[in-house]
């Protein structure tokens, strides 16, 4: 009979629970056991992967973490695809059980049909139907082709790819902030997405210019009957708040508190969706407050693809510390960059503006009770169709404030048998959609227009609001404003992807603007509220000017206060040099 003998006990005179580590024995202190990092937010995957392409895991009976599993960083302590190890992949081998015995005589038996294979290309045939990245690359003249099928299926595999690198993409500030500045105020986007003030209908003071009447034949205009889109010479002014004579006389009979444009107002009642940098510049005289632009700024051109997922952006300037780049020529801008896209969707959106009214003779106009206020005499270009409409909303809480904005906005053209349209029926704006290059970086997966549109508008409309959220707020703001009954959207594409001086109509849609408005969760009063808060804060302050800035890579808005002479000399500098670009392009 075996012999028994009880094990001996160790007492621990702390008066704890268990043996003291002073009586512990050596087998039992983990002495040269592996240390394996732990991450709470691993979870147990499989228990052995039969699908790994990359070696033989028949022996692996280890449970291995999925996050390490789907990001490469298996039990062969394989490197993810950014370079970077995945935590505890360099270890995770050690705790790996392997079975001794030869195995190589072992199969997998599968008697299962191989499904049949998707996406890619058939060999021999070529990309006849195109991929999901260039669906049409062989309905016009084949660009890419095979090739083209190819980089197709290997760029979706790789959706996602490098995400974290488009967080470190930094933009530069509108206006260059100067140390002498001093910031009065940071307000965040949530505090603006909280601010209500409801505002009742306005009050119409003047009306100036002349409008022709909207051709109605580009609503019929299909991807099949398409028309090409024509360079027009047409003069429209875009002049800030402060050179307008109207405004300048209004304000002298103290008509209203703040006085600004639709296109300003429109941005800042729109700032929570703004993601490209901006400014206003502020000037209070007395107790009168003037929003104003800067020539060559951000509001005289349209963004392209702003809300995308990965907007649309400009090469990074040279390093003046690194002579190397500070010596090198400057490559021409891609015409898929973010400025080349703007002045090139400010370029289709005045063009489509001017062709789309009837000036052929007789042409039927409508003239509003003064002409046009910035047309001079020594002008010899005939104007663009454009009324403009000074109106005035009451921002007043209490019926004892006296806060009013005298707003100038603008339409662009009127719709025959809508209406008299010197009461704002039948009164229309003109806007444009633009797709360039769907391969290009910030094309925001938009699908192909001239396949799309005509059988599932419904899915270009709703890609454009999410990529062009802030722009369609901004629009139906200005048509609200406008008091405008209908807004008519163009959708207006490149001939040849690779060039974009050359464009086609392909569509035209019409649409309500509050009704718009609700379709794109645009809230007024949320607008109006900012509005609000903004002139409160500055007037405020003392008598001066100030710049409300948008931070260029956070949603955040400051006030800054600057000396009066700020924007007067450099920024006419940047306006000449905007001027030669849109000369270039126009030409």
């Amino acid at each position: 009979m075996a012999s028994f003998s009880l094990p001996p006990i160790h007492d621990n005179p702390d008066g704890g629970w268990g043996p003291s580590s002073s009586n512990l024995p050596e087998q039992f202190k983990f002495k040269d056991i592996p240390y394996a990092p732990y991450s709470k937010s691993d979870k147990l995957g499989r228990f052995a992967d039969w699908n790994d392409p990359s070696g033989d895991n028949r022996g692996a009976t280890t449970s291995i973490p999925s996050t390490q599993n789907q990001r490469g960083g298996g039990p062969g302590g394989r490197s993810r695809r950014d370079g970077n190890q995945a935590f505890g992949s360099g270890t995770a081998s050690a705790f790996a059980y392997f079975h001794v015995e030869d195995e190589s005589s072992f199969s997998l038996v599968d008697n299962k049909a191989a499904p049949p294979r998707r996406g890619g290309f058939t060999r021999g045939r070529g990309n006849t139907r195109g991929t999901a990245f260039n669906p049409r690359g062989n309905q016009r003249g084949g660009r890419g082709g095979f090739n083209a099928g190819g980089r197709g299926g290997q760029r979706g595999a790789r959706r996602g790819w490098r995400d974290w690198e488009k967080s470190n993409r930094t933009r530069e500030s509108s206006v260059a902030i100067s140390p002498q500045w001093a910031m009065l105020e940071e307000i965040e986007f949530h505090r603006l997405a909280k601010l209500r003030l409801e505002v009742d209908d306005p009050e119409e003071l003047e009306t100036y210019g002349r409008l022709f009447a909207y051709d109605k034949s580009y609503d019929r205009i299909t991807t099949k009957t398409e028309k090409p889109l024509q360079p027009v010479d047409r003069i429209k002014y875009n002049t800030t708040t402060s050179d307008d004579p109207v405004i300048q006389q209004l304000a002298s009979k103290n008509t209203a508190t703040v006085y600004t444009t639709d296109v300003i107002l429109s941005v800042l009642m729109c700032a929570p969706r703004s993601v490209y940098p901006w400014d206003i510049v502020i000037v209070r005289e007395g107790n009168n407050l003037f929003f104003d632009k800067r020539d060559g700024g951000p509001f005289d051109t349209v963004t392209v693809n702003e809300n995308a997922s990965d907007p649309p952006t400009d090469p990074a300037p040279p390093n003046p510390n690194n002579p190397a780049e500070k010596a090198a020529v400057p490559e021409p801008p891609s015409i898929n960059s973010a400025t080349s896209l703007s002045l090139e969707a400010t370029y289709i959106n005045q063009n489509f503006g001017f062709q789309s009214v009837i000036e052929k003779p007789p042409p039927v106009t409508i003239d509003f009770a003064h002409p046009n206020p910035f047309y001079g005499p020594d002008e010899t270009e005939p104007l663009a169709s454009c009324g403009y409409r000074y109106r005035v909303f009451d921002l007043g809480i209490t019926e004892d404030e006296d806060i009013k904005i005298c707003v100038r906005t603008e339409v662009d053209a009127y719709s025959p048998g809508q209406g008299n349209p010197h009461e704002g029926h039948g009164l229309v704006t003109v806007r444009a959609l633009n797709e360039f290059d769907p391969r290009a970086q910030g094309a925001g997966g938009a699908p192909d227009w001239r396949s799309k549109l005509d059988s599932q508008r419904g899915a270009v409309v709703a890609t454009e609001m999410k990529n062009n959220s802030c722009k369609l707020a901004k629009w139906t703001v200005q048509s609200v404003l406008a008091g405008a009954e209908l807004m008519k959207i163009g959708y207006i594409s490149r001939a040849n992807p690779r060039d974009n001086t050359r464009h086609v109509i392909l569509s035209t849609t019409s649409v309500r603007p509050t009704d718009f408005a609700a379709q794109l969760n645009v809230s007024l009063a949320n607008g109006w509220g900012i509005v609000r808060t903004v002139t409160d804060l500055c007037m405020k302050m003392p008598e001066g000017k100030y710049v409300l800035v948008k931070d260029p890579n956070k949603p955040v808005i400051r006030l800054y206060a600057v000396p009066m002479t700020a924007f007067t000399t450099e920024e006419d500098e940047d306006g000449e040099g905007y001027e030669g670009e849109e000369h270039e392009f126009t030409s």
